[in-house]
């Protein structure tokens, strides 16, 4: 833990300031947002210790999809075997560590390409050419069954895959189980994506973050979403602040109709709040932003590409296979533009908090005691992680 402790000591003291009373409280100190050193730590500390979101379902939609990712340093795959299992795996041969999968495909075996080692989606090392010699698959002193990929700790849920690469945190279960509890309504539903006009991506230059603070509150709607003010007001919205993830609600949810006034279907038994006008927006620590609604749903997973700079992967899911007609074709790119509009209108704000970074006349925030109980809460859980590192 050298590394940690030599980029987070000297800001244990701003640490401590971040778990005052809101009307005391400073956020989190500017070293946490600029360069590499502090990110380094955060790796190992928050999205390697614990669950952390890596992508979505979408990312392999069928049967024998591969799909690379670079996650905090760390090459991975996601795949999606034969029997529609999703796992995810370490993207390194286990003969001379190699980067098994150099690029996303579609494929029942992973063959590296330096000495022809060969493995299933399962994971399992399935051929070893020559190596017992020329002509020879094996070897006596070889145990092929402890030599095959290894694999990461996942689970998915919303249409997300979490992972854990330490192996060693709680239950997933446990972690999301706060969220799962208060959008219970969710939790079996079908999540269909396999349609047109459901995903973007987004390349922030700003650490990701700010792009969780801003999520997290509604303070900034008059301002920066002057649109998306007038159908759901600021004092429309509500404040979620818990330990694990915080956000924002909303009482005014007008659900998008076509042309004809036709909706997006509504699954059964989602509950009175659901079916009528609300509508919840979550941060679940570290980095994924949720938004749930009756007729749709979607989940942000955000990648931290350096201490400056964050993509924002979106995936838009319905909850019934007949959005994918053609019949509701034109209301999906008019959901899809609506939310990439929303999203492209933050990125000014968070870049420019990024550039304020710089500044030594800032110094954490000042906070509303009113309306920044959501990013305090994110702060305070920051801290807490980090301090326990320490």
């Amino acid at each position: 833990m050298g590394i940690v402790t030599e980029a987070l000591k000297p800001y244990a003291a701003e640490f401590e300031k971040a778990l005052l009373p809101i009307h005391q409280a400073t956020g989190l100190p500017n070293a946490c947002y600029r360069g590499d050193k502090v990110l380094e730590a955060e790796a190992e500390v928050i999205f390697r210790n614990g669950w952390a979101a890596l992508g979505h379902v979408s990312d392999v939609p069928n049967a024998h999809d591969v799909k690379v990712r670079d996650f905090v340093g760390m090459p991975l795959i996601i795949v999606r075997d034969e029997h529609e299992q999703i796992r995810v795996f370490h993207n390194v041969c286990r003969h001379r560590g190699m980067i098994l999968v150099p690029q996303d495909t579609n494929t029942r075996v992973l063959r590296c390409r330096y000495h022809s080692w060969t493995y299933g989606l399962d994971g399992a090392l399935r051929q070893t050419p020559h190596l017992g010699g020329h002509g020879k698959t094996d070897h006596p002193d070889f145990d092929a069954s402890c030599s095959g990929l290894a694999e990461v700790r996942s689970a998915v849920m919303f249409g997300t895959v979490f992972v854990n690469l330490s192996g060693d945190a709680e239950a997933f279960e446990d972690y999301f189980a706060p969220v799962a509890k208060r959008w219970a309504d969710f939790v079996d539903l079908p999540y269909h994506s396999e349609m047109e006009h459901t995903r973007f991506t987004l390349d922030v230059k700003t650490n990701w973050k700010l792009a969780v603070e801003n999520y997290c509150e509604a303070y900034h709607l008059p301002f920066v979403h002057p649109e998306l003010n007038k159908n759901s007001r600021l004092e429309d919205h509500y404040n979620i602040e818990e330990a694990t993830y915080a956000g924002q609600g909303s009482l005014d949810y007008n659900n998008p109709k076509g042309t004809d006034g036709q909706e997006f279907p509504v699954p059964s038994g989602l509950g009175e709040f659901w079916t009528g006008k609300g509508a919840e927006y979550l941060a679940v620590f570290p980095n994924v932003l949720l938004g749930a609604h009756k007729d749709h749903f979607f989940s942000i997973v955000l990648e931290p590409l350096s201490g400056g700079e964050t993509r924002e992967h979106l995936q838009m899911y319905y909850f019934d296979q007949s959005v994918a007609t053609e019949r509701f074709e034109e209301m999906r790119a008019e959901v899809c533009r609506f939310w990439k509009n929303v999203f492209e209108e933050d990125i000014f704000a968070v870049e420019a908090m990024q550039e304020g970074r710089r500044s030594p006349g800032y110094d954490g925030g000042k906070f509303s005691p009113v309306m920044d109980g959501p990013t305090v809460t994110f702060h305070r859980w920051m801290a807490r992680k980090l301090m326990a590192a320490l």
